[in-house]
């Protein structure tokens, strides 16, 4: 086992990656920007390096840095959380170049599950349930991809191949508007993702988010930990999670699950990771797969009893599985509600300083959140401050114990998403359980008109 880590990221992951450490008598180096330097991760840490200023262009994307931090440390392993550098293939080979070991998958890896084009053919090969849609990228000429178009069937879905985070996707209803589609999410791919490589898939209407999670030694040993539901988005990124998925039958997942494990086994994974897949009128169909542990990793910790940051070192570590397949009994259901420092009905940041934070407790309450009564919330980056989790016996137990805990949630000095949370707990549709991913935006709109009366029942 690794007897210390360098954590290459911030905020409440690199607090929950510290804990693991510790919980494992790993000691911990924590690396952070001049804006994050009084940061409760940072205090608590064996050892702690700034690595730059407060852009992270400069810091937590400076890999030359990182490297340098963990050289003069002794640092043994890199565990790069999410965001950040964390699907970054050629982080993880300087990583391991380095003479490191990187808490994640190889670099090829990374590589081949971060080309969306290339990751969906892995996929087909391996049995998992894809979206009908162009045999890879779209061909230059503009006829061949009309073509594909109409085989296909409006409305459809234009892609980047390098995209990520719901960003670089277009919907196309019309064959008039297709080519112009296509070439203006080519030139928005090239920008923020250095590839202008698109694809074209079915646009389903009314689908839900639904991920499996996996584990993948070295070993050619793999499983699953159940599913997620993260069907409550806006503008595709996700609000609230939830563990399992309320409706599916089990039969479907332990179906899905397995395709999944095998996957696994055929690109040679390693650690722990999520496919990701749309589901519509009984089918699965899959969109991506996220090569890191996911933000909403604790509902699965929660149903599953399972540490996945603390399996992720294990792995890296050279360790094999100790669990199988039969060992993985889900128990209850989790909800975790992401806690944002910005507006709940107009999105806006809301950087600054929290003068009072209170969080709740009690049975099966979980906080993941590295801020305090006193910290300054940088404007620099993403705007989540925290996760509130909570499990219980059923999903209608889970729902009133985060009605509870939501109602005990008391921070001053930002403006945050709590209201917003509240809002969609006491949602009819959501406490029924099975809405779509567009199920949320529909929704916001009405509740703009509504704000008022809605902040004062808050």
């Amino acid at each position: 086992m690794f007897g210390k880590i360098l954590i290459a990221n911030r905020g409440e992951i690199a607090l929950r990656i510290q804990r693991a450490c510790r919980m494992m008598g790993i000691k911990t180096v924590a690396v952070h920007s001049t804006a994050d330097a009084d940061a409760m991760y940072v205090r608590l840490a064996d050892e702690s390096v700034c690595i730059g200023p407060a852009s992270s262009t400069e810091s937590y994307l400076n890999i030359p840095a990182i490297i340098s931090a963990a050289e003069v440390t002794d640092a043994e392993a890199i565990h790069p959380g999410y965001g950040f550098l964390s699907e970054n293939a050629d982080f993880a080979d300087r990583v391991e170049k380095s003479g490191f070991a990187f808490i994640g998958p190889r670099g090829d890896t990374i590589r081949l599950m971060g080309d969306k084009v290339n990751a969906k053919k892995a996929m087909i090969d391996a049995g998992v349930p894809c979206v009908p849609g162009s045999d890879g990228a779209l061909p230059e000429d503009p006829q061949e991809i009309l073509a594909v178009a109409r085989r296909v069937g409006y409305p459809v879905l234009i892609k980047a191949s390098a995209g990520g985070g719901g960003r670089g996707m277009r919907v196309v209803r019309t064959e008039a508007a297709l080519i112009n589609s296509v070439n203006m999410t080519k030139t928005e791919a090239k920008a923020a993702f250095g590839s202008d490589k698109v694809y074209l898939e079915k646009f389903l209407e009314n689908p839900r988010h639904i991920e499996i999670q996996v584990l993948s030694d070295n070993f050619q040993n793999a499983i699953y930990l159940g599913e997620r539901d993260c069907s409550m988005q806006r503008r595709n990124q996700k609000v609230i999670e939830e563990s399992p998925a309320p409706g599916i039958p089990r039969k479907l997942i332990e179906k899905l699950g397995a395709r999944c494990v095998e996957a696994c086994r055929r690109i040679g994974y390693r650690g722990a990771g999520t496919f990701e897949f749309l589901y519509e009128n009984g089918e699965f169909y899959f969109i991506e797969m996220n090569t890191r542990v996911q933000v909403e990793h604790p509902v699965t910790e929660f149903v599953t009893g399972i540490d996945i940051i603390a399996e992720q070192i294990r792995i890296a570590a050279g360790e094999r599985l100790s669990l199988r397949q039969r060992d993985i009994q889900l128990e209850g259901a989790a909800i975790e509600c992401r806690i944002n420092a910005e507006d709940s009905f107009t999105f806006r940041p809301s950087p600054g300083r929290v003068t009072r934070w209170h969080m709740p407790g009690g049975p099966g309450v979980r906080l993941d959140s590295h801020v305090y009564a006193g910290y300054t919330v940088p404007p620099y980056y993403d705007s989540m401050i925290g996760k509130l989790i909570v499990h219980g016996k059923t999903r209608e137990e889970a729902l009133a114990r985060m009605r509870v805990a939501l109602s005990e949630v008391l921070i001053e000095g930002i403006s945050t998403n709590i209201t917003l949370h509240r809002q969609i707990l006491s949602d009819s549709e959501f406490n029924k359980g099975g809405t779509s991913i567009h199920y949320l935006e529909k929704r916001l709109g009405e509740w703009l008109s509504m704000r008022k009366e809605i902040e004062r029942a808050a």
